[in-house]
């Protein structure tokens, strides 16, 4: 479990991201003004969770989205207007999911003490919740006190967010001008252990990489093979497949094993493996991997996680 804890706490590297917009966070931001803030928003999730185990993937995925554009604002959950497209409505983010979720924990929280939780920290700790609910404890500390954004640009959200597509060159800018290393980047793709991605993201790499109606080589080939009966064109939008195949659920350190074995679903994922540095990490947390999956078996004798 520590190996675990080492790669959820490195997660916080992300989810503080933009952390200055309007406000210093701290611990226990709502201990005086809404003591039940953090609970309310742990039972909601965790109640939807328990119905739903597809949800932390897309929490992740949401607060990710929320975070590249503005930082951890909240920017992604505002509506279109007749003068302005959203965040929510940009091309990455139409496939968002659990909006739903996080309007139940705003109204709760209102009935309860009216216009004091911000919406950007409600996503943020119910991302921590959901992945959190398979160990039955709080997995990482979320610092609060964001301010919500009022401004949100769907071409903000096309400029920032990274693509499946990039190569690494450009998913490392990327993260650079959010001030985040290729550590965290390596890191932060670990999140794929979890999930599904739809076909029309990854298919050029089954069917026409270079445009030769050839596949990708950097992909498994036995890998390719199995996911060309899943993904039967280029122009599938609708099919998903799992990012980590065979562990798409448990949210653990996988992805970075199967990433070694040239199983990484997306082109930005395979990219990791072109350059030395994120090499060297993804080898470190694929052999964090190796003994959390060795000592497993003992913690399940006594009773599990």
């Amino acid at each position: 479990m520590d190996n675990l804890n080492i790669f959820s706490m490195s997660l916080l590297v992300f989810l503080v991201l933009g952390s200055c917009n309007g406000g210093e966070l701290r611990k226990s931001f709502y201990r005086i003004s809404c003591p039940e803030a953090e609970n309310i928003v742990r039972d909601v999730t965790w109640k939807h969770v328990a119905s739903k185990n597809s949800l932390p993937a897309k929490f992740i995925r949401m607060h990710f989205h929320d975070c590249f554009v503005r930082g951890c604002d909240g920017s992604v959950l505002l509506d279109s207007t007749s003068n302005n497209t959203a965040e929510k409505d940009a091309i990455p983010n139409k496939s968002l999911e659990g909006f739903d979720v996080i309007d139940e924990i705003k109204s709760q929280l209102e009935t309860t003490c009216p216009g004091v939780v911000s919406c950007a920290d409600i996503v943020a700790l119910a991302t921590r919740d959901s992945v959190s609910f398979q160990f039955e404890r709080s997995m990482w500390e979320v610092l609060t006190g964001r301010r919500d954004g009022s401004i949100s640009s769907a071409s903000e959200a096309l400029a920032n967010i990274p693509s499946p597509f990039f190569n690494f060159a450009t998913l490392k800018q990327s993260f650079a001008n959010k001030s985040l290393t290729v550590h965290d980047l390596v890191v932060l793709s670990g999140a794929h252990t979890i999930g599904v991605g739809h076909c029309n993201l990854f298919s050029n790499r089954l069917y026409n990489f270079t445009g030769k109606g050839d596949a990708d080589p950097s992909l498994n080939s036995t890998y390719a093979a199995t996911l060309r009966t899943k993904c039967q064109s280029l122009s599938d939008n609708t099919t998903t497949v799992e990012m980590d195949p065979g562990s798409s659920l448990p949210f653990d350190n996988h992805y970075f094993s199967i990433l070694k074995q040239q199983q990484g679903l997306f082109q930005s994922d395979a990219a990791l493996l072109t350059n030395k540095g994120s090499q060297q990490h993804n080898r470190r947390n694929a052999q964090r991997w190796k003994v959390f999956h060795r000592i497993r078996p003992i913690h399940e004798e006594n009773g599990g996680y």
